[in-house]
């Protein structure tokens, strides 16, 4: 064959497997971009007040262990095409079911009310009340199931997610210190040592980075579009796009909040940062505060969907995307019912809006192994995904991420009652 020829048909296939890959991507990147919630945002302003750019090399080895953790998903929903709460109740019976289900739902409604609080906030900025912000956003998230298809629904949640990146350019117009971003950041090492301050922001960077909803999420969505075997690696694929993208976002956040906030330990949140910065920095304190209420608006959305998704396998209520409302009235009005209880907390006075953020992160990682466990254990059962089992290295890894992460809780614990232990 002519090297012309040969050049024609491997162009030909390049645009093939392109083509292939522009169709699949969606749950991955969903699921990682809304990673970087509102929440999210706070987590990582408030790391890079406190600290500095000491969070980095933390928040650059989160992004494959999301990864490792969110590929799993992928599997288990080909083969299975089952969601994550189903396929519990199916391999461990109802005792566990419940359990995770309860797990779950405890989980997402607290993470609902953090997007909400972050897009309460980031409105503030421009005067907008918090009931009309709740009230726009929960008649936007409902509306968008009226046409009753996945793709639409999809194709539109990928649009908000590209705004989530909008942080990033600010880091080439703030002219950060990058040998000091190479020398604290990149290089491993603690902050004033592992006292109980340092390890409850620790605990909420990874619970921000990794939490249940996810692995409900991304099972359920893989099932709801439909993909098959031969998708799986287009789908490893959407789902590494959005790992790094959900790091670069996330260390643009933290040179941000160095830049202007660093070595400030009094900023309790990232809508509180949009509005310290409008005076001073106004551009910056309109793109805080955009991508602030765009990162709680992919929360909500997504955060929603996986407890709703959940609920549906669960009771055997239709529960598609493409079903219109009126055919999934009991997943759709579940969904709008969660919205509503955590939009109503946001609106208590006098709430500690920033404290309750942090917070839900640290319940995310102190829940998050329950649902790995169950994950791993059903990735081992040849005869519920054959070829698609876990590897011995799989295995490994996902078992670390498990231990690291009890370790934390228990190192935590221990902390808060012997404060001198950690040096802290």
């Amino acid at each position: 064959m002519r090297l012309g020829d040969r050049l024609y048909y491997q162009m030909r296939r390049f645009r093939k497997h392109l083509a292939i890959l522009g169709a699949v991507i969606g749950p991955g990147v969903i699921v990682m971009v809304a990673d970087n919630d509102a929440g999210g945002f706070t987590t990582y302003m408030l790391s890079g007040a406190y600290y500095r750019y000491s969070f980095i090399w933390i928040v650059l080895l989160l992004g494959p262990v999301a990864y490792v953790c969110q590929e799993m998903t992928v599997r288990l929903g080909v083969m299975t095409k089952r969601g994550h709460a189903q396929a519990i109740f199916e391999a461990f019976g109802p005792f566990w079911g419940w359990f995770s289900l309860s797990d779950l739902t405890l989980t997402d409604c607290l993470t609902i009310t953090t997007e909400f609080i972050g897009m309460t906030m980031a409105m503030e900025v421009f005067g907008i009340p918090p009931l009309f912000t709740e009230v726009v956003v929960i008649s936007f998230i409902m509306l968008m199931l009226v046409n009753g298809r996945y793709w639409t629904w999809e194709k539109i949640v990928l649009a908000i997610c590209a705004v989530n990146m909008i942080v990033v350019p600010v880091v080439f117009f703030i002219h950060p210190d990058v040998n000091d971003i190479f020398k604290t950041g990149v290089v491993p090492g603690f902050p004033e040592g592992l006292g109980g301050p340092v390890l409850f922001l620790i605990m909420a960077t990874i619970g921000t980075t990794i939490a249940p909803w996810m692995i409900f999420f991304q099972q359920s969505s893989v099932v709801d579009k439909g993909l098959k075997k031969r998708d799986v690696p287009y789908a490893r694929m959407d789902t590494a796009f959005g790992s790094a993208f959900t790091v670069v976002t996330a260390i643009a956040l933290i040179i941000v909040a160095t830049v202007f906030f660093g070595g400030d330990a009094n900023l309790q949140s990232a809508g509180e940062a949009a509005k310290l910065l409008m005076p001073l920095h106004p551009y910056v304190g309109i793109i805080l505060a955009i991508g602030l209420f765009d990162a709680g608006l992919i929360g909500a959305l997504s955060v929603s969907l996986a407890s709703s998704w959940a609920v549906g396998e669960v009771f055997g209520w239709s529960h598609s995307l493409n079903d219109r409302l009126g055919q999934a009235k009991w997943f759709n009005l579940f969904r709008l019912s969660i919205m509503v209880i955590a939009g109503t907390i946001v609106l208590i006075p006098g709430a500690p809006l920033g404290t309750i953020t942090l917070f839900v992160q640290v319940i995310a990682v102190t829940l998050l192994p329950a649902a790995l466990v169950f994950l791993i254990v059903l990735l081992n059962q040849e005869e519920l995904v054959g070829a698609y089992k876990n590897t011995r290295a799989q295995n490994i890894m996902a078992g670390t991420v498990v231990g690291i992460i009890l370790t934390l809780s228990t190192a935590y614990g221990v902390g808060t009652i012997f404060p001198k232990l950690f040096g802290g």
